[in-house]
């Protein structure tokens, strides 16, 4: 397991754990055991404390953890039948973005998400989950299926925003995502999404301009990153942690502003320390928002979305 750098100490508690046990298999006469159970519960109590209160930038570290589960393990546990979908039909496919026709618990339906990779091929290939004018317009495209045969549209938001190079750029970036998220708003099917670690500015929103949207307990939230934001106000990307509590970044700080609507509890320790449980989690919240839903008409499920994004930012923080 990679250890963040707040978890050091519990590195070395589950390390000399883990060495004790192994020098009691390579030899059976030494009794390891329980100083290995002690340290096991050691650790565990840390755990608790480390995960009991995390600042928002820490928050983001779990948030941006490597062994955090991804949009594609998610995609493959909770979706039968899958058909992926690929190209936008005009200018490539984007590999960052994966999409297709699946089944939710015998629902169809139309998913879409963002994939950062597992490991530095995935990754490149995946461009860290930063989507291209053609990542978004793949997702145009699959939208705009799941309206002409009446699907729910259900999409993990995983991303550090939109990708900012000059091709991008050429190709029609920010023309890319506000259509994007224009066709959000004009679906008369049921959208919900999941923010599963990052949810980078418009990059994110292009996905997630949805009827419900719901954010694991660690991931984040928000306009701009914290170093992207620390380097903008203060000139110092060294003042991220500054950043990220005034970004109000955090799942809880999002739902008591009315900008998400349900947090999912993450395992002890984050995501990636039970991804089993973290994606059935993920599935039972899905099922739950898209029953939500049920009986809305086109016209309601429009309506029920623009008031949805016009309330944002009423209520304050002090509320």
């Amino acid at each position: 397991m990679n250890y963040l750098e707040f978890e050091k100490p519990l590195a070395e508690i589950e390390g000399k754990a883990a060495e004790l046990r192994a020098m009691g298999a390579a030899n059976p006469d030494m009794d390891v055991e329980r100083e290995a159970s002690a340290l096991d519960v050691k650790g565990q109590k840390l755990l608790v404390d480390l995960y009991r209160n995390l600042s928002p930038w820490r928050k983001c570290q779990v948030a941006r953890h490597p062994d955090r589960p991804h949009c594609r393990e998610y995609i493959e546990a909770l979706f039968d039948e899958l058909t992926p979908l690929a190209g936008d039909r005009g200018f490539a496919e984007d590999e960052a973005v994966i999409g297709g026709l699946g089944r939710l618990k015998d629902r169809a339906v139309v998913v879409l998400g963002q994939e950062k990779g597992h490991d530095t091929q995935s990754r490149l290939r995946r461009n860290f989950g930063m989507a291209r004018p053609e990542g978004y317009r793949k997702a145009i495209r699959l939208m705009d299926l799941a309206n002409r045969f009446g699907l729910p549209v259900v999409t993990l938001v995983d991303t550090p925003g939109a990708y900012p190079g000059k091709g991008a750029e050429e190709r029609g970036q920010a023309e890319a995502i506000a259509r994007c998220t224009q066709k959000c708003l004009s679906l008369g099917v049921p959208m919900v999404s999941v923010i599963i670690g990052e949810g980078g500015s418009g990059g994110a929103v292009a996905f997630a301009t949805a009827n419900r949207i719901a954010m694991l307990e660690h991931a984040v939230y928000s306009v701009i990153s914290p170093e992207g934001c620390a380097s903008i106000l203060w000139k110092d990307s060294d003042k991220m942690r500054e950043a990220a509590e005034a970004l109000r970044l955090t799942a809880q700080d999002l739902k008591k502003l009315d900008v998400i609507d349900r947090i999912i509890p993450e395992p002890l320790g984050g995501a990636q320390r039970d991804r089993a449980a973290m994606i059935k989690a993920v599935g039972a919240a899905l099922g739950a928002m898209l029953k939500d839903m049920d009986g809305k008409s086109p016209k309601e499920l429009r309506q029920h979305r623009r008031q949805k994004f016009l309330q944002m930012g009423s209520k304050g923080l002090a509320a």
